[in-house]
């Protein structure tokens, strides 16, 4: 009977493996939580008022105001992980050593793994700049998708983004412009998403923005920098930024060479920011 019973237990862990063995991330969840709730303990905190020993000046009493909000973000950065898998990506996440993270994980399948508080501030977009905002990490959701870097996306994988996307857009208000990827905002140091990655569809349900079908040559006296730099580009390597815009918008060549077809899809981009 208790032969039976060990095989029956053995037969049911076989079936559904997570509800038998241990579960891989419950340290690294627990390290969350503590540093989430010690982050709790600053949003409490209470300012403090004038105890005679400081030059600020400040009033004997505190008066709260009755009026605020948490932060909220205002961009997503979108990444390809360039790893081997999604169990590897989530290992780099939860490893203290790595110094990186993200908000969301989307793996090839679809699954997607909420790994940090929209509101918290994830380590995803590193050195970045994009128009005026130069930390970009402080002011946007990152997302990474699986994907070693030179692969085509999963179609169930991108059917999963734009959910996310659609859900973010709606919960924070983000501008349509305002969806970008890591090599836009980092153009010297990455290539990701790569330029497999569908920028035109998303920008078809509202997630960035894109070229119109039928686009005007450029004017002869067009000038390129101030163009890239107005739709949000660091020009202060030039290469690097017509690489980047090239990855997002040309795709089929990213040669550091603007073509009179760059230039007019340039300018036709351009004009969508004024």
């Amino acid at each position: 009977m208790k032969s039976t019973l060990s095989r029956c237990l053995l037969a049911v862990c076989g079936i559904a493996v997570s509800s038998c063995a241990p579960f891989k991330y419950k340290a690294t969840n627990k390290v969350y939580k503590k540093q989430a709730k010690e982050f709790s303990r600053i949003y409490k905190y209470v300012p403090a008022t004038n105890a005679g020993q400081d030059s600020l000046s400040l009033a004997a009493d505190w008066v709260g105001t009755t009026n605020f909000s948490m932060r909220k973000p205002n961009f997503v950065v979108i990444h390809h992980t360039a790893q081997d898998s999604v169990g590897q990506t989530l290992s780099t996440f939860t490893l203290k050593r790595t110094e990186v993270s993200a908000h969301y994980v989307v793996a090839k399948d679809g699954t997607i793994y909420h790994m940090l508080n929209d509101y918290f501030r994830a380590h995803h977009a590193g050195v970045s700049k994009w128009g005026n905002a130069t930390d970009l990490n402080s002011s946007s959701i990152g997302i990474e998708l699986d994907n070693n870097g030179f692969e085509p996306f999963d179609d169930r994988q991108i059917a999963s983004l734009l959910k996310l996307l659609g859900n973010l857009k709606k919960n924070y208000s983000i501008p349509a412009a305002n969806f970008i990827g890591h090599a836009d905002v980092a153009p010297r140091r990455k290539p990701d998403p790569n330029e497999h990655f569908p920028w035109q569809k998303l920008a078809e349900k509202g997630f960035g923005l894109w070229y119109d079908n039928i686009i005007e040559v450029a004017p002869a006296n067009f000038d390129p920098v101030p163009a890239l730099r107005i739709i949000g580009y660091d020009t202060g390597d030039l290469k690097s930024a017509v690489i980047a815009f090239k990855r997002h918008f040309i795709q089929s060549d990213i040669a550091p060479k603007l073509t009179q077809h760059d230039l007019d899809v340039l300018y036709n981009v351009y004009r969508k920011y004024l």
